[in-house]
């Protein structure tokens, strides 16, 4: 007997990402490449950094709004006109220590222990662990590869809903089958919430990276200002911020206070300083952000060329977000599959199966990284899979 069996359960069986174990077996190894992970490979812009620097200068080191300051929910407001064509105002607006803590938040506001929460799947394990670790169950609802495409299926998802159902989780674009919902199936959804009575959680988080010209569609294009939909986002991802934790919840006015109160109970805030390094990403940002795009779109087509030419290798060509899901011909455990390809190729991908059942026999490759090296990686994968 140990203390550790004195936890609680949902704590003690809280699972392992099966994409962190893979980073920690090929850290460090001479001469890899990492696409195991959601980034980037440029450092957060100069012009942000500045802003925080100066915030730091300035002495902005104390408590502050737990909401977010003024100045950074305003920002936020000014950002979504531009992107979502309505208006916005700050109140709706919560800020928080990254994409996690507010995709938290929005389960702790809606669901509870014993409550079921529904996500498609393949699907970033956090939400899972997310959920578990809370008491709630997670129901998956797989997604459908067709070779051409992911799709939703409609049917399957309302099959899903029982009594104990209180929200849906919704990820697209996706990570990381880079499914992206039509304005009709996120129609589809919102009605089948408003029948149900369920909370839609939003992760909109890849929104700008669509590939099909201009931003993917948004619930923010269906609403109407009562429906029960919280969205989470994060800076890490537009602006090569991931190591900063500062993302954001926008909801109805309403319910901000709520969340403010939810933030004062589990991290009192975000530092100031680095609330003006958002804002600075925010309004200056979009400069960056299109040269991001650009990139990201490159690279998918380089990599969908090299990968495509191999027989063994299917995928459907993502819509959105900077990630390949590629299944191999007989490939029966993708969690040893990653490891080899560690030791075989030096290429670093997410195994499939750490998304979900639904996942085994694909690897995850991030593509929002240099050309150059994204040929490179590409090819070693290709000719390893060859045999």
């Amino acid at each position: 007997m140990t203390i550790v069996n004195d936890l609680r359960p949902e704590a003690l069986n809280a699972p392992f990402s099966g994409i962190d174990e893979v980073i920690s077996y090929g850290r460090g190894k001479p001469g890899l490449i990492p696409f195991w992970a959601g980034e980037g490979h440029l450092v957060t812009p100069s012009f942000i950094r500045d802003a925080a620097v100066q915030g730091l200068a300035d002495g902005e080191t104390f408590y502050t709004w737990q909401n977010g300051i003024p100045d950074l929910r305003e920002a936020l407001a000014r950002y979504h006109q531009r992107h979502f064509g309505r208006q916005f105002t700050s109140d709706e607006f919560i800020v928080t220590i990254g994409g996690m803590h507010a995709i938290t938040l929005a389960m702790q506001a809606t669901v509870g222990s014993g409550d079921e929460l529904l996500y498609l799947t393949p699907a970033w394990p956090n939400i899972v662990a997310a959920a578990s670790v809370a008491g709630v169950v997670p129901v998956p609802v797989p997604l459908r590869d067709t070779g051409t495409g992911w799709v939703c299926d409609m049917d399957s998802i309302e099959a899903a809903v029982t009594p104990r159902t209180k929200a849906i989780f919704l990820n697209t674009p996706s990570n990381p089958t880079g499914w992206m919902a039509s304005h009709e199936d996120l129609r589809q959804i919102l009605d089948l919430a408003r029948r149900r009575g369920l909370w839609i959680i939003a992760d909109e988080i890849y929104s700008v990276f669509s590939f099909e010209g201009g931003r993917a569609p948004s619930f923010y294009d269906v609403m109407d200002a009562e429906d029960r939909i919280i969205f989470v986002n994060t800076f890490s991802k537009n602006w090569s911020m991931t190591g900063w934790r500062i993302g954001w919840l926008s909801a109805h006015p309403s319910l901000t206070p709520t969340f403010a109160k939810l933030v004062q109970c589990s991290t009192s805030g975000v530092p100031q300083f680095l609330q003006r390094g958002g804002i600075a990403a925010l309004d200056q940002g979009d400069t960056f952000l299109a040269e991001q795009i650009a990139q990201a779109k490159g690279a998918r087509d380089a990599i969908c060329r090299i990968l495509g030419d191999v027989d063994r290798i299917r995928f459907s060509v993502p819509q959105g977000a900077f990630y390949l899901f590629f299944a191999i011909e007989g490939l029966k455990n993708s969690r040893d599959a990653a490891f080899e390809l560690i030791d075989k190729t030096g290429v670093g991908l997410a195994p499939g199966s750490a998304f979900g059942k639904a996942g085994d026999g694909y690897l995850r490759m991030c593509f929002l990284r240099d050309r150059l090296q994204v040929e490179d990686a590409a090819t070693r994968v290709a000719q390893w899979a060859r045999g």
